[in-house]
């Protein structure tokens, strides 16, 4: 074989050469910062002009926190103790830190009924929002939590409770007897039957009947009312909503006209508006010697209110579904009740996620919309009870920034596993 054909033959290496770190530039913390902050002449400038502005605020934030007085009988204390240096009168909120959660009327020695009710809350949602995780045992207890959680917090009676329950088993049996017939007439049917329940039970005497102490709703106040008002409102609205929404598609007229008037009449009415109708109007419609509860009514407008909005949301995931959907389920020989369960909802409902989200984070804080109906929530504490004394009157950051981080805890956790449910429901694009 010639020299010039043992040249051409390549060589072969029968050992790997030892890995090498790669440059400075291209790994770690400097690659990071290159590419996300200093990438280009406008994001360097960007990035310089932000962390301007973060030093500017932590330069004032931090030595108010930092120096804040925590405990003072009053803001004249606090001044006193700060002697004209800079810092919070962080002191209210270790003096009125139970009318800020609880209200200023509510018995200091039952705080732990609604307390408990909060911790049973997550006990009862679990199932709920992670159903891969809990046994579907659980869901009992959930079914359940509304009545226990009635009971704890506003005390009387326990029939009045279990009268609701049953009301609830009535109105169920009801609907499930009629929707083989026709789903509207099977949920409205279920309604009634759930409404003449309660009428006729509205006759039978049961007070001191196993009663613990009551605790009228006049007395509920501070971030436990917008936690009520948030929790019943949105779990109400939610099926309320998808009703609507069905009814706006359906092809009997009168159900679709009613639906269509509700939604547009509401969405077309501010929410204070409807709260002043809860508080003063809706009075001059009942019967005189009526007494209907404040917090019921208010739930009511707001439970209406949001429901106009979600069954719009609902509408649209509704809407963007093909028609062979529609069709695949009559092919499979389903009824109405049976196709919008089992095929149309399940997709629509996780197109509206993000809809519904956006509502619900809405709803939950325009409940303290309430304090201009005289009703003490967390907002109308801090403007009426607490800045009114005289031992606080002038102290406003420290109030309101402590009520902006609870809206923000729950709003900012009720978005993050909104995020989490559309990655799990992701299954069209695996």
């Amino acid at each position: 074989m010639s020299d010039t054909h043992q040249q051409s033959i390549g060589f072969v290496r029968d050992s790997m050469l030892p890995q090498v770190a790669p440059p400075a530039s291209e790994a770690g913390a400097y690659k990071w910062m290159r590419q996300n902050l200093f990438l280009n002449i406008p994001n360097t400038i960007l990035t310089l002009a932000a962390l301007a502005a973060i030093y500017y605020l932590l330069s004032g934030f931090l030595p108010w926190f930092l120096n804040g007085v925590w405990d003072a009988p009053s803001i004249r204390e606090c001044r006193d103790i700060l002697q004209g240096n800079a810092g919070g009168c962080f002191a209210v909120l270790t003096e009125r830190w139970n009318q800020l959660l609880f209200g200023f009327k509510y018995p200091s020695h039952l705080y732990w009924r609604p307390a408990l009710a909060f911790v049973l809350l997550f006990v009862a949602i679990a199932p709920v929002l992670f159903r891969k995780v809990f046994p579907a045992q659980m869901l009992i207890f959930t079914a359940l939590y509304p009545f226990v959680a009635y009971f704890l917090i506003w005390g009387g009676s326990i029939l009045i409770p279990v009268f609701a329950l049953l009301g609830f088993v009535v109105g169920y049996l009801v609907y499930s007897k009629l929707v083989q017939r026709s789903f509207a007439a099977g949920f409205f049917g279920g309604i009634a039957a759930t409404l003449v329940f309660w009428w006729l039970t509205g006759f039978v005497p049961v007070e001191g009947v196993l009663a613990t102490e009551a605790v009228p709703s006049r007395d509920m106040g501070g971030f436990m009312l917008n936690l009520i008002l948030g929790t019943v409102c949105v779990s109400l609205s939610i099926p309320i909503g998808i009703a609507l929404a069905l009814g706006r598609q359906s092809d009997m007229p009168v159900i679709k006209w009613i639906c269509v008037f509700f939604i547009e009449f509401i969405r077309g009415v501010p929410l204070i508006t409807l709260l002043f109708v809860a508080n003063v109007v809706l009075a001059y419609f009942l019967p005189p010697g009526t007494n209907f509860d404040l917090i019921l009514r208010v739930i009511i407008m707001i439970t209406m209110f949001a429901s106009a909005y979600i069954a719009e949301v609902i509408r649209g995931g509704l809407a963007a579904l093909p028609t062979g959907q529609y069709e695949a389920g009559d092919s499979l020989g389903l009824d109405y009740a049976q196709k919008m369960r089992l095929i149309i909802l399940p997709q629509a409902l996780k197109i509206s996620i993000p809809g519904i989200v956006n509502v619900a984070v809405g709803l939950f804080k325009d409940t303290t919309l309430v304090s201009v109906i005289s009703m003490f929530d967390m907002v109308g504490m801090i403007r009426g009870p607490i800045l009114a004394s005289t031992e606080w009157n002038g102290v406003y950051w420290e109030l309101l920034g402590f009520a902006a981080l609870l809206f923000f805890v729950v709003c900012y956790g009720i978005s993050q596993y909104s995020q989490w449910l559309e990655r799990q429901l992701q299954t069209d694009h695996r």
